[in-house]
């Protein structure tokens, strides 16, 4: 399997990232056993990179998947705290629940966070002193923001970045593709390992993934691409694209027939509105008393269902 380095970090990893998001409760909900097998099934076909979040709740399938594999695995977390304290909290959970000594990426996952460094220095402080201990190698920046990819290029403590980028910008909070992809070969040329997130939109540009993935591998300085995938087809499909260029027409053409929404189960809606500052792309809003979607905004990350106090949103 081809690897490339991710930037100057050390690491070489396959250009295809799983992401675990989908397989968790604010998407398919899998068990972590039937979770823990797709994961299994791309570590066995070279897949080293495995992007989880404190959000997600996909620990317990990463776990199941490593049980009694001797490959390479490299695990990249997120934190999404905004005090030192809690930032601590979800990286021991992640070491506890993942059985490891050591992360090899932990990010401050600020999707709507548009400078870090102003708003979360606590939080980078914390991050540091745990690589300093040994729990993190490598410590990084998730962002839907522009702006929070340019200024980390100054900042040499964030090794790795994790933007938000697509062919049509959709879910950039403050800027085109054209400028987020300007950022991201900054980052790159200061020697930021690049993998990138959206690069489907959330599923909303799934009818040309072919095309729409080949644009964000093309781009310079993305050295990977995080996907969630959820059958071992499209974990073929997505190794031959990523690996040799190739896509099959027939799986193609069917795995970009699919479509996900997102569902707001509205009969038990309480009308708390705890869902509406969660949407990182301002896709939701309380309309007579009830939480609604704008299915054209909406990027499918189902943060809004974290923040669902009963538990009543999900991508489907």
């Amino acid at each position: 399997m081809k690897k490339v380095a991710l930037g100057c970090t050390g690491l070489r990893i396959n250009p295809l990232v799983f992401g675990t998001l989908p397989l968790g409760p604010l998407q398919a909900s899998l068990s972590p056993e039937e979770g823990g097998r797709l994961i299994r099934y791309a570590l066995e076909r070279g897949v080293n990179l495995l992007d989880t979040a404190e959000l997600y709740q996909t620990y317990p399938h990463i776990r199941s998947a490593l049980a009694g594999f001797t490959g390479e695995v490299l695990i990249a977390s997120k934190t999404h705290a905004n005090t030192a304290q809690a930032a601590r909290g979800h990286v021991e959970r992640a070491l506890t629940e993942l059985g490891r000594e050591r992360l090899d990426i932990v990010h401050l996952h600020g999707a709507r966070v548009a400078d870090p460094f102003v708003e979360r220095p606590e939080v980078i402080e914390t991050l540091l002193r745990m690589k300093e201990e040994g729990k993190i190698a490598h410590v990084g920046l998730s962002s839907h923001f522009v702006s929070a990819m340019r200024k980390s290029v100054a900042h040499p403590e964030i090794e790795v970045v994790h933007p938000l980028i697509n062919r049509t910008g959709m879910g950039i909070i403050d800027g085109t593709h054209e400028e987020m992809s300007a950022a991201i070969a900054a980052c790159a040329a200061a020697g930021k390992g690049v993998y990138a997130m959206k690069a489907l939109a959330g599923g909303n540009l799934i009818s040309t993934a072919r095309e729409s993935l080949r644009f964000v591998l093309g781009l310079a300085g993305v050295h990977g691409i995080a996907l969630g995938m959820l059958s071992e087809a499209e974990i073929d499909g997505n190794l031959a694209l990523f690996q040799e260029g190739r896509a099959d027409d027939t799986l193609w053409t069917t795995l970009e027939g699919r479509r996900r929404k997102l569902t707001i189960m509205e009969a038990f809606c309480k009308g708390c509105g705890a869902c509406v500052p969660a949407c990182t792309n301002n896709a939701l809003a309380m309309v007579d008393g009830k939480a609604k979607v704008d299915d054209e905004a909406c990027i499918l990350c189902g943060y809004c269902g974290a923040a669902c106090p009963e538990f009543m949103i999900r991508v489907v």
